[in-house]
């Protein structure tokens, strides 16, 4: 294995020169490459301008940029040199490139375009040490002057690539010596986290920390050289950062696109791809296309599309029994299964195969011919959509992980996945499960605190060894903040976060995650986020699906002035209580004080920076301020 990440690449450039790296779009929309020996090339073009502008090694550089090709190139030229990068996303508040940028105390820092470096140089007096900004695309004279004004000297990348050039030709392999200096336990990044729990940390992730995972993941996650991958997820984020590292280490292509669904399908159209690596929010966008759009058909097809998805569900449900494809946590029932489901799993084998031939095909077919899964990561992939694409043949393999795991800590293999987990952690990675009040490990089968320890648990976080000590136990184990259990097989199934968890007044805990999956499976709610802290009862924020509302309202005759007052109707209030009472009550699995007796619902869309995380992921304590009115109407007094 390398020791470092752009060593990683060097390998792969001398043996693959020739292969895509990249694919990025032009001006006419239409996918352009970046070779291995291109990218290695740029990179230590970049890598060189940056010693040119005397860069130090394990100086922090900021980076401020959504994902495009130039992203990786800068992230492989700061690291060939041995500085650290220190990214954040274009939806980076003020406050947050204030905060980040001061903490790390940049000198350089990279901004996508004009609207970041406005922002960055909005805050100058409060970055005392930035001298430098260099931007993706070109800027105007004004902004140049405004940046010269605050005394901070600027620049743009294709203009440093030529910089960079000429220094490599003047200073024959001072950059190659450099990158040659790289060792494992090199500090290649700090990553703020997203702030779902509240202040963001930085996070420190070292080359090894990335390294580490790459020994395994090709196994489980397989490409081949030159496969393509579409990325639409934020790259200053780890799991989307790491998932570019394993399709690198495979000589396979990275194609740049939007998670924005009539984008994305046409971006899978064109570069036919092996895999899709997305948050579960993703998958779901589509999945209710698909529902959305056999809704819209209706009659004999959208009553043959359910049957069939029905009869799909049932079949793997009994496959997966009988194959021993389920999660255990004791021991297996093979024959008992076999003896149970036999008759009916062969009488409805036909049926399966022509829901597979009416639908199912076709579904497949929108994700091209040479598609092999998706990957979801980045937050918990709901129960449903899991058992849709199962059954209908398009495998989604889960993945679990941290910022401070750099980040995979587990995820299941696309050859052999087995359902209802994030698999077992990978090579270099160990995984128990402590009880929540005296930390004794328990045994697998058991509920408790999940703990990691290995090769890709984080340096710590920056300057702050008060808050790396409070994660780590006096052995050495990381405390992810999650809950869950071991099978038999050691696969990990998260059951949520100690700090998602609710405690009512009745001294009841209540995991959220599970209850707010299940009422998104109504196609009226978009998104469900359960409310109750120290209260008697749960309550929930409901964000309500527009287009399915109108469309009940206009097929039930129901007649409003404005949506606001169709939601506050009796029908759809009725409509909402009836859905929220059908999915979550002691028949579904859930305990009597796990229902949710009083409901808001909420017309704004989430928007990641508001409620929602780069990740987008509910950042709940966010809500109680921004939802405060609501909430307090769900539990005040009758």
């Amino acid at each position: 294995m390398e020791q470092t990440v752009p060593k990683m690449l060097r390998k792969v450039a001398a043996e693959y020169s020739e292969v895509a790296a990249q694919m990025d779009k032009n001006k006419n929309g239409e996918f352009e490459p970046v070779t291995y020996r291109e990218l290695y090339d740029l990179s230590l073009n970049f890598g060189a301008a940056l010693l040119s502008l005397n860069v130090k090694r394990g100086e922090p550089v900021g980076l401020i940029s959504d994902n495009r090709k130039e992203w990786l190139q800068a992230d492989m030229g700061i690291m060939a040199i041995g500085a650290v990068d220190v990214p954040r996303g274009c939806d980076a508040t003020i406050s947050d490139l204030e905060a980040i940028l001061s903490i790390t105390e940049c000198r350089f820092v990279i901004a996508e375009n004009s609207s970041q470096v406005k922002k960055i140089l909005s805050v100058k007096e409060k970055l005392p040490a930035l001298t430098t900004l260099i931007s993706f695309d070109a800027l105007s004279d004004e902004i140049a002057e405004e940046s010269r004004r605050n005394g901070v000297e600027i620049h743009t990348f294709d203009e440093l690539l030529k910089t960079g050039r000429k220094f490599r030709i003047e200073n024959k392999n001072v950059v190659e010596d450099e990158l040659e200096k790289g060792s494992w336990d090199d500090l290649a990044c700090i990553i703020f986290t997203s702030g779902t729990t509240g202040t963001p940390k930085g996070v420190q992730i070292t080359h090894g920390n990335f390294l580490t995972q790459l020994d395994e993941i090709p196994e489980r996650i397989m490409l081949n050289p030159g496969d393509t991958a579409v990325l639409v997820l934020p790259v200053w984020h780890v799991f989307e950062r790491e998932v570019e590292y394993v399709i690198l280490i495979q000589a396979a292509t990275l194609c740049y696109s939007k998670p924005i669904g009539s984008i994305l399908l046409a971006d899978i159209t064109k570069v036919n791809p092996a895999i899709l690596p997305a948050v579960p929010r993703v998958f779901e966008a589509v999945y209710d296309g698909i529902q959305r759009k056999m809704r819209k058909t209706g009659g004999i097809i959208y009553a043959m599309f359910n049957f069939f998805v029905k009869v799909a569900i049932i079949h793997s449900r009994m496959h997966r029994k009988m194959f021993n494809l389920d999660v255990c946590f004791t021991r297996y029932y093979t024959a008992a299964w076999w003896i149970a489901f036999l008759i009916p799993w062969i009488l409805l084998w036909p049926l399966k195969l022509l829901g597979n031939i009416i639908a199912f095909k076709k579904i497949r077919a929108m994700l091209g011919t040479n598609f092999r899964a998706g990957v979801a990561g980045g937050g918990a992939y709901p129960r449903y959509l899991d058992e849709f694409f199962w059954a209908i043949g398009v495998k989604i393999v889960e993945g679990y992980g941290l910022t401070e795991t750099a980040p995979i800590i587990s995820v299941r293999p696309i050859a052999a996945p087995i359902f209802g987990n994030v698999g077992s952690p990978i090579r270099g990675v160990k995984c128990r499960i402590v009880d929540t009040e005296d930390g004794f490990v328990l045994k697998r089968g058991q509920f408790g605190a999940i703990q990691i320890k290995g090769g890709t648990v984080m340096k710590g976080y920056y300057k702050r060894p008060d808050l790396t000590e409070k994660v780590m136990t006096v052995d050495g184990w990381f405390d992810t903040g999650d809950l869950g259990l071991l099978s038999v097989h050691d696969e990990i199934v998260i059951k949520g976060r100690k700090k998602d968890t609710i405690v009512l007044l009745g001294g009841e805990n209540v995991e959220p995650v599970p209850i707010e999956s299940k009422l998104a499976e109504s196609r009226f709610i978009k998104t469900a986020v359960v409310v109750g802290q120290d209260q008697r009862y749960l309550g929930a924020l409901i964000l309500a699906e527009e287009e399915e509302i109108k469309a009940y309202a206009s097929e039930n005759g129901i007649q409003y002035e404005s949506y606001e007052a169709l939601l506050a109707s009796e029908e759809i209030q009725k409509l909402y209580d009836s859905e929220i009472n059908g999915l979550v009550n002691p028949r579904t699995g859930f305990k009597m004080f796990e229902r949710i007796n009083k409901f808001a619902l909420i017309t704004k869309p989430f928007e990641v920076g508001v409620e929602l995380s780069a990740k987008q992921e509910i950042m709940r304590y966010r809500l109680a301020e921004i939802y405060k009115t609501e909430i307090n109407s769900i539990f005040k007094s009758e």
